[in-house]
């Protein structure tokens, strides 16, 4: 998911969904599976069919004999349902904390085939250059709302700044940090409030959405999520489909254009204002993770 905020009480929310979408006159049931490329149109649910990265995909798709047929979603209740229902054959929209809640809430098996990336979320700082100038027991501000809350901790966790009793996960909040073992004291605030309590504190972790309006940029993070960090994992963006289509060569081949096609990787870059980290993460790991997210999204009841 780009720069918009979701959570996991929204995956809850699209179960009731799913019903109303079967029935969708403008999203007309998907044709049955099939390997072959030429045998049917593809239809994939996006949320910003006018991101510049679609156009070149469906280009690229179709100079390899793929009919593709983006489905535009308003919202990111809807394309996991739509899925489900098998009025699209993959959505591309998500990252892996947001399927497992889907899936978890629905009781469906939505899987990742393919990853596209990581929108990295920052910490910034109006009086420090370095995460290492800030002093011990200086105050960082993180958002107050859970799903933002848990992985700026893993942003500060993964900086040095602080250690998580749990050793961190999407459900960490302030009560797992370890006061003893961390760096810096950590207060939360409202995400739209953060901007303006910046030079209140040594740094902050500020939502995507809010950097720009802040008056500062993206390049400015003095850290941020290092997509090689295994709890960054969750966050990485994926294609997902319906666990009998996993091995779908079609589907599979798509994910291939997407990942390496250079025009597509341009407009991906240019509709993330050049913050989204790609990746290729091999899909065995973006399973792994998405297990164990689904089991710690159910003990949370």
């Amino acid at each position: 998911m780009s720069r918009r905020t979701t959570t996991l009480a929204a995956a809850a929310a699209a179960v009731a969904l799913i019903a109303s979408l079967a029935g969708c006159a403008s999203n007309p049931a998907a044709q049955p599976s099939g390997d072959s490329a030429a045998d049917k149109v593809v239809k994939i649910g996006v949320v910003g069919k006018s991101d510049p990265q679609w156009p070149a995909f469906v280009d690229a798709a179709e100079k390899e004999g793929i009919t593709v047929e983006l489905v535009d979603f308003a919202s990111y209740e809807q394309p996991n349902p739509a899925l489900t229902a098998k009025e699209l054959d993959l959505n591309q929209f998500q990252h892996i904390v947001y399927l497992a809640g889907y899936n978890v809430a629905s009781g469906e098996d939505l899987v990742p085939i393919g990853s596209t990336g990581i929108y990295p979320l920052g910490l910034y700082s109006k009086k420090v250059k370095d995460v290492d100038e800030i002093k011990k027991g200086e105050s960082v501000a993180v958002p107050d709302d859970a799903s933002n809350q848990a992985r700026a901790l893993l942003v500060l966790q993964s900086a040095g700044l602080i250690e998580l009793k749990s050793g961190g996960t999407i459900f960490s909040d302030l009560s797992d940090v370890d006061e003893a073992k961390s760096k810096v004291k950590v207060i939360a605030l409202e995400a739209a409030l953060i901007p303006n309590s910046l030079p209140d504190v040594a740094a902050a972790i500020i939502n995507n959405d809010f950097v720009t309006q802040a008056g500062l940029k993206f390049e400015d993070a003095i850290a941020q999520d290092d997509p090689s960090d295994a709890n960054a994992l969750p966050y990485v963006n994926i294609f997902a489909a319906r666990a009998e289509d996993k091995d779908n060569e079609t589907y599979l081949k798509l994910v291939d254009i997407f990942q390496n096609d250079p025009k597509v990787q341009e407009g991906l870059a240019e509709a993330s204002g050049n913050t989204i980290v790609p990746l290729k993460t091999p899909v065995a790991d973006l399973e792994s993770s998405l297990k164990k997210v689904e089991k710690d999204t159910a003990a949370q009841g």
